[in-house]
């Protein structure tokens, strides 16, 4: 998704999006063309699957994700958003058409239509690094954070500037001893910049509900759009819009990824059946986002797939159909004209009346 936010000239331009932040030095600029997550959790633990595509001059930045307990980070499998894509892609299906329209003869072309394991924050510090690692092109550091004023602190000791309005976003996930993920992004050959799709991270933590971080997005000075992939016992759908357009379903349906075979499905699930919901949602207004995205099992199971129709002309032998009905009112005009002569020429010729000459006047 694009999402970009310029915060002025005395601090680092930071772009928001719907999993967290990005800040970056002053002077340089990411933007994240786009963002792919998938989210399952099985009633007690959650995990997030995200991949980020980037563009700009920054040779590295630093990206914030809250989440509500203590999280493992490791490197994703990039083939589950193709397994997934694969698994969620619309039907394409031919329908006919009867009359001509615009682009048909005799009033255009001949082309059709495409309709539509974790613990609490610790608070022995104001910011706790309670894990480090590197994977891949990412420098993860986990952190238990208590104010966001340490947080920024801890940032600048990394090289990187916390602009005002992140810090006051961030103020309702301290409120509540949310920790954070923050992640060091970096090229791993010196001399580059970011950009191109990035290897995907899994993030998994504790939690009692299936919850999406969104609140950060609504520093986003763009429309945002969110599209997610939940995995989950059952189909689920947000609790409320938080400050966008309702929510739209992609697809809903169960999949064995045992069965298919989808290997990267599988090693997320488990080996286990999961109903996969793929949601999209778009936000005009990103500075109405007033909350997470809390998701809930819908009252039935009930599957969906998408059907992109194709309409074309009916045709007969190559010729189109509704031609017939002018041929066939000519024919059977004609036929009637022909029956019509035909009878007449068969009809017998009936002798004149006599003549009765009149009687002589006396």
């Amino acid at each position: 998704m694009l999402v970009s936010l310029q915060l002025g000239s005395l601090i680092a331009p930071a772009y928001a999006c719907g999993c967290g932040a990005m800040v970056v030095h002053r002077n340089s600029q990411v933007a994240v063309d786009r963002e792919t997550s998938a989210v399952g959790w099985d009633g007690s633990t959650e995990q997030i699957v995200m991949q980020l595509s980037v563009r700009g001059n920054a040779p590295d930045a630093a990206w914030i994700m809250p989440v509500p307990h203590r999280a493992t980070v490791e490197l994703g499998d990039a083939a589950l958003f193709s397994e997934l894509s694969a698994i969620t892609a619309p039907v394409h299906e031919e329908r006919h058409y009867f009359w001509p329209r615009d682009k048909d003869w005799p009033f255009g072309g001949s082309g059709g239509s495409t309709a539509d394991g974790a613990g609490a924050p610790r608070a022995s510090a104001p910011v706790d690094v309670v894990g480090r690692e590197r994977l891949g092109p990412f420098d993860v550091a986990r952190l238990a954070a208590t104010d966001p004023e340490a947080l920024e602190g801890w940032l600048k000791e990394n090289g990187f500037e916390l602009p005002d309005r992140l810090a006051t976003a961030l103020t309702p996930y301290v409120e509540q001893k949310w920790e954070y993920v923050a992640v060091r992004l970096a090229p791993e050959k010196r001399g580059t910049t970011l950009s191109g799709t990035l290897d995907p991270l899994r993030l998994r933590f504790a939690s009692d509900r299936l919850v999406y971080p969104m609140r950060l997005s609504k520093l986003a000075a763009t429309p945002q759009s969110l599209g997610l992939y939940v995995l989950a016992d059952h189909r689920m759908e947000p609790r409320g819009t938080i400050g966008g357009r309702p929510p739209k379903v992609a697809y809903a349906g169960r999949v064995d990824p045992a069965k298919e075979p989808y290997e990267a499905l599988a090693a997320v699930t488990g080996d286990k059946p999961v109903f996969v919901t793929a949601i999209d949602q778009y936000f005009p207004s990103p500075e109405r986002i007033d909350g997470d995205h809390e998701l809930r099992a819908t009252a039935e199971d009930t599957p969906y797939r998408t059907v992109v129709y194709r309409d074309t002309l009916l045709t007969w032998g190559g010729m189109p159909v509704w031609l017939l009905v002018p041929l066939a009112g000519a024919l059977v005009v004609i036929a009637a004209l022909l029956l019509a002569v035909r009878a007449r020429r068969r009809r017998p010729v009936l002798p004149p009346p006599p003549v009765f000459t009149p009687p002589p006047l006396r």
